[in-house]
């Protein structure tokens, strides 16, 4: 049973002593719970020792980061050293904590206090939401609704951090635009083939003549009724057809001898508005591809390069966040959206899947149905560095993208001609020489650059401060080991040199 309890607020920190012991049988836990929704009652259970309020919304705002994370602060660990009594050996102090990760840390940090939590004991749970329950009413130094305001001015800023940390990772995006892509694609064909069998009764023959969707929505809607078509269209509609004149005469001289039946002006109008829809339905799929393409650079540069935007954004996707997709494994990358195939194997005993999103990537199309698996694999292995790098680094970067696309095509090469490929070292090493000389030469502390702020607020000339800062450290440092051991060196010959002497005189 624990002797304290400590309880996390928006306001601060409080530490209560349990004045009334009580066991986990199940009669006397139904006690605690009455007791903790009584004031009266629970108000002799518990004492107060102490209450450290948070200095401001600043501090506040840190602390209950550290305690989301289940790290202790420092300033908790000062309140704990100063309110809880020194343990002996054979009287231990035992902590009630309301969640384990904080516990953890604060065992971590003071290794004889015991802590227990609401999962490994139900009375502490009970205690614990009792005191959150009436520590406004504990808390005698408070006055009626500071507890609110303060709960409510930390919500704000708590949620604030949170949705600026995701909108500068920007990963977001690419899970909403390739979510959309998708649904583009499948709205563009039905779209099309709509068009195709709405117009076919009036110009059936121009399906065989023109074959792309898209170009044949515009076709249509040049057209019109085909009876307007004539010769001196004909370098208009070549513009249309991407400046192909033989296709262009073909859809002119069909028109003429067109077994379509005519249609009138009120379902011509119709069947073009219609058309118009398809047709810039494409354009913004078109233009979402782009957008697409430009937000996978930015965020995610070395998988883009690797295997594309379309397949990263759909790994990105599927794993929920490029964080997600960084701390998955690459065993666990090689088979993402194949859950449903790798389930039915485990329960029917046959063979698992060898890929799943990756099999639309260009490598596994390229490689021998024999090598498949093997590509897959090492692709996915691939996949892993290349999202962790761009998740964790701070200035994007294709270099290891590169690197990386380089090795695998090399594994291919390897399995068709037996060239052993580079390693994976030599690989890397050669990638971050290329990445550093870059960065010396765009050098944003040189005469004339511009200071750039960057998204955590710190500006690149105070990084590159920092970095000379320790250069200069280790610089010092080694020169110190150097004339120490010089002067080691020196003390060693004069005392050789003494001893000789010595051995002489003596001799």
């Amino acid at each position: 049973m624990a002797d304290y309890l400590l309880l996390e607020q928006s306001i601060g920190y409080s530490v209560f002593k349990v004045l009334l012991q009580t066991d986990t049988v199940g009669n006397r836990l139904k006690e605690v719970q009455a007791q903790s929704q009584d004031l009266a009652k629970f108000g002799k259970m518990v004492q107060l020792v102490s209450f450290a309020p948070f200095q401001g919304a600043t501090q506040a705002f840190e602390n209950a980061n550290d305690v989301s994370e289940g790290i202790a602060s420092e300033y908790l660990k000062s309140v704990l050293e100063t309110n809880l009594p020194r343990p002996g050996k054979k009287n231990k102090v035992v902590l009630g904590v309301f969640d384990k990760n904080l516990a953890g840390s604060i065992k971590a940090a003071f290794p004889n206090i015991e802590c227990e939590t609401s999962e490994t004991s139900e009375v502490v749970g009970d205690l614990l939401r009792g005191l959150r329950m009436h520590a406004p009413k504990l808390l005698k130094q408070l006055q009626e609704g500071d507890v609110e305001r303060a709960n409510l001015g930390l919500g704000h800023a708590y949620s604030r951090a949170k949705v600026k940390f995701s909108v500068q990772k920007n990963d977001n995006h690419i899970i909403q635009s390739i979510a959309t892509l998708d649904h583009l694609d499948k709205a563009v064909n039905q779209f099309s083939m709509r068009v195709r069998e709405w117009y076919s009764w009036h110009f059936p023959e121009l399906i065989k003549i023109v074959s792309e969707n898209h170009l044949y929505a515009k076709v249509v809607l040049f057209i019109g009724d085909k009876s307007t078509l004539s010769d001196d269209k004909l370098h208009d509609l070549a513009a249309v057809v991407n400046d192909d004149k033989a296709i262009a005469q073909a859809i002119i001289d069909t028109a003429r001898i067109s077994m379509g039946r005519d249609v009138s002006t009120t379902d011509l109008e119709t069947i073009t508005h219609f058309a118009e829809r398809a047709v810039s339905l494409a354009e913004f799929r078109k233009n979402l591809s782009n957008y697409l393409g430009s937000k996978m650079h930015i965020v995610a540069p070395n998988l883009a390069t690797l295997i594309g935007d379309t397949v990263g954004a759909r790994l990105i996707s599927k794993a929920g966040s490029l964080t997600n997709l960084a701390k998955y494994p690459a065993s666990t990358i090689q088979i993402l959206g194949a859950e449903k195939a790798l389930f039915r194997a485990l329960k029917t005993k046959g063979n698992t899947p060898k890929y799943g999103i990756l099999y639309h990537a260009s490598f596994i199309g390229k490689t021998g149905q024999k090598n498949k698996g093997r590509i897959s694999r090492f692709l996915a292995n691939k996949c892993s560095i290349a999202s962790r790098i761009d998740n964790f680094s701070e200035a994007p970067t294709t270099k290891f993208g590169e690197a990386l696309k380089k090795q695998v095509e090399e594994r291919m090469e390897f399995y068709q001609s037996g060239v052993p490929p580079t390693k994976n070292e030599v690989a890397m090493k050669c990638a971050m020489d290329s990445v550093l000389a870059d960065l010396d030469i765009a050098d944003p502390t040189a005469a004339g650059a511009e200071d750039v702020e960057m998204a955590d607020g710190v500006t690149a000339a105070a990084v590159e401060q920092k970095i000379r800062h320790k250069k200069d450290k280790k610089e010092k440092k080694s020169k110190g080991e150097d004339e120490l051991a010089e002067m080691k060196k020196r003390k060693h010959v004069e005392a050789d040199g003494e001893k000789k002497k010595k051995s002489k005189k003596a001799k």
